[in-house]
């Protein structure tokens, strides 16, 4: 038996912000800085969606499940396993899966998956192993990604606009994957994860926890741009000329090859050291900004509804998270 992904579907709120938008609401919360206007210059980002107030992280995972169920002729009462795997939570407790599976209609098991902007993929290889024990026929692999919630408006000098730059590249979406038991050999045939979780520290979102369980100050994303590409750099290539030669594929094999996206000149820097051709790659981010774990299951629907990709294509999926780690999924669709 084998796990295929039978459908892959994303939602984006309709609200655009564009950069010019961000930076003038940046001025207005802080009149006495002079807030240079670098944002797109240093990121790549143009435009990015927002949803509104109202909006929870469940709410955009509930339209993009709905819109998978749709498009596959999946009904609700087939779904037996639902995993929200996403960096945004609706709750600290209980699992954000609960929400969405009220809202959704759904009645199986529910549990959360958590791992940064690798959320998605690590939801994957969950749902792919718990089919493969024969515990469940299909699951749905849901994201919610609502980072805008975690912007810090308000900041006190240069050294804090730095130190908050990454959250003025943030978008929201939905996403959703379902996975299913087929008895044909396509399917999803490679993963690999690694981790160098001694970089933890350099990006976090620090509210919430243990460690900070109240307090505003910690409710605003807080990174170093400069200290995450040294820390992925760390990592090298060699991970992902392991999995090739691992998976006995190349390049050339895969219709689309679909990359973690944080900013548009890390993004060209990463394609020309391990040579991955740019016209495999989709690229998101001057649009829709950095959606976090919903970036690559948006490009691969942006690729689909394009007829990039069709039934019968294998598709590469790269994974690059706070914490730090690394992931690779590949699979025939």
């Amino acid at each position: 038996m084998h796990v295929k992904i039978a459908g892959i579907a994303a939602y984006v709120p309709e609200n655009i912000v564009t950069t010019q938008a961000l930076e003038q609401r940046l001025a207005h919360a802080n009149p006495t800085l002079r807030v240079p206007h670098v944002i797109e210059l240093i990121s790549g980002v143009k435009t990015r969606h927002y949803a509104s107030a109202e909006t929870n992280a469940s709410d955009l995972a509930v339209a993009a499940c709905q819109k998978v169920l749709a498009q596959t002729d999946t009904a609700l009462a087939e779904i037996d396993l639902l995993i929200f795997a996403s960096a945004s939570q609706d709750l600290t407790e209980p699992a954000t899966a609960h929400i969405v599976q009220a809202k959704l209609g759904t009645a199986g098991a529910v549990l959360d998956v958590k791992n940064a902007c690798n959320s998605f993929l690590n939801g994957l290889q969950v749902a792919e192993a718990l089919i493969l024990t024969g515990q469940y026929r299909k699951a749905l692999v849901a994201v919610g990604e609502v980072p805008s919630k975690c912007i810090k408006w308000d900041i006190a000098d240069r050294q804090e606009f730095r130190a908050r730059f990454t959250g003025y590249t943030f978008g929201d979406a939905g996403a959703a994957a379902l996975l299913e038991a087929s008895p044909d050999a396509n399917g999803l045939f490679y993963r690999k994860f690694m981790a160098v979780s001694q970089h933890w520290h350099i990006s976090t979102l620090a509210g919430g926890g243990s460690m900070h369980p109240r307090g505003d100050e910690y409710s605003y994303f807080l990174g170093d741009g400069t200290a995450m590409k040294e820390a992925f750099v760390e990592l090298g290539t060699s991970f992902l000329k392991e999995a090739l030669a691992e998976s006995g594929t190349c390049f050339a094999d895969f219709k689309k090859i679909l990359v973690q996206q944080a900013t548009v000149p890390f993004l060209e820097t990463f394609l020309n050291v391990t040579k991955i051709p740019p016209d495999r790659v989709v690229l998101t981010l001057p649009e829709y900004g950095n959606m976090a774990a919903a970036t690559l299951p948006l490009a691969f629907w942006l690729a689909e509804s394009r007829g990039e990709i069709q039934r019968g294509d294998k598709v590469m999926l790269i994974g690059l998270a706070g914490g730090i780690s690394a992931g690779i999924v590949m699979f025939e669709y």
